[in-house]
């Protein structure tokens, strides 16, 4: 990519139709969005270069990515079967619940071994985020990660 500054996300938004959930999940939402703006890679594929603003939702069942230009022109709309993430997503809110839990009442070990779960199974999400995007926005992992834990709190809403 010729300019960085020019393949990356200046904003991002959820669809607030949803509603809000609980403190633990918009606090992961909030902590998400703004890393995400400090650091991201991102980039349509075929486009010259933004910065971009990405709205996501949920439609249908779908997972819905918007994407414009800062001054709202439109670039693309991607609409992902989240079929691919059931499974992950399912498994990733069963051990951040456990996780929860353990901070509240268990020992480091074992908050530490939790966590290397969730660490783990947060990576097959983001790396099938990146899998489902692949031919139509490029990211890097670590942005996958946190547009990830984004998917997941939309569905938690949802």
């Amino acid at each position: 990519m010729a300019d960085d500054h020019a393949f990356r996300l200046s904003d991002v938004s959820l669809d607030e139709s949803i509603g809000r959930s609980t403190p633990d999940v918009e606090h992961e939402r909030a902590v998400a969005i703004f890393d995400l703006i400090e650091e991201n890679s991102f980039a349509p594929v075929g486009h010259e270069g933004g910065p971009y603003k990405l709205k996501l939702s949920l439609v249908d069942s779908k997972l819905v990515f918007t994407v414009t230009l800062e001054n709202d022109d439109a670039v693309a709309t991607h609409i992902l079967s989240l079929t691919p993430f059931r499974r992950i997503v399912k498994d990733y809110f069963m051990i951040c619940e456990s996780y929860y839990e353990a901070i509240r009442s268990s020992t480091p070990s074992q908050i530490e071994a939790i966590d290397m779960g969730r660490r783990g199974v947060h990576n097959e999400g983001s790396q099938t985020l990146m899998d489902r995007l692949a031919g139509k926005i490029t990211i890097d992992f670590s942005t996958a990660r946190r547009l990830f834990t984004l998917v997941c709190v939309l569905h938690w809403r949802g």
